[in-house]
């Protein structure tokens, strides 16, 4: 069980360090804003739809690890993804991480299954995804973890 634990360590730290798709999308597409007040977290996503599918997502920000590697992860996770597809994994990876159901199977994402032990952290891992939720209704409110 280490082995695993150490293997979701070193992709969070990874994917912090060397977030994927950490640009913004050309000036055409709007972002959404996303703030954590209690970790000071800010996120900013951008996605660009062709018909009902995500073509491209992107994202900027500063944050602590788990919320630039949740971001990063969801960004590779969206891609190619129908808009209810990507609302049924938004409801997965929020189960996962709040406890409700450890069950899934959500791929790489799974390394954030340990944010239901640490409350404050669930809000980290979930900033990236209320923000591409409010990016694909193209709201305008800036989305915030209070």
């Amino acid at each position: 069980m280490n082995d695993l634990a150490d293997l979701y360590q070193e992709l969070i730290i990874d994917h912090s360090k060397r977030p994927r798709n950490f640009r913004r999308l050309d000036a055409t597409v709007p972002g959404a804003e996303g703030y954590n007040p209690l970790c000071g977290d800010r996120v900013t996503v951008y996605v660009r739809m062709d018909g009902d599918i995500v073509a491209d997502v992107g994202f900027q920000g500063e944050g602590c690890a788990i919320s630039k590697a949740s971001a990063s992860l969801m960004t590779e996770s969206v891609k190619g993804k129908t808009r209810s597809e990507v609302e049924t994994l938004f409801s997965q990876f929020h189960d996962l991480v709040t406890g409700v159901d450890k069950s899934e199977q959500l791929g790489k994402l799974a390394a954030f299954s340990g944010l239901h032990d640490f409350p404050a952290r669930v809000k980290c891992g979930t900033l990236a995804w209320h923000t591409l939720r409010a990016a694909l209704k193209r709201q305008t409110e800036v989305v915030s973890t209070e």
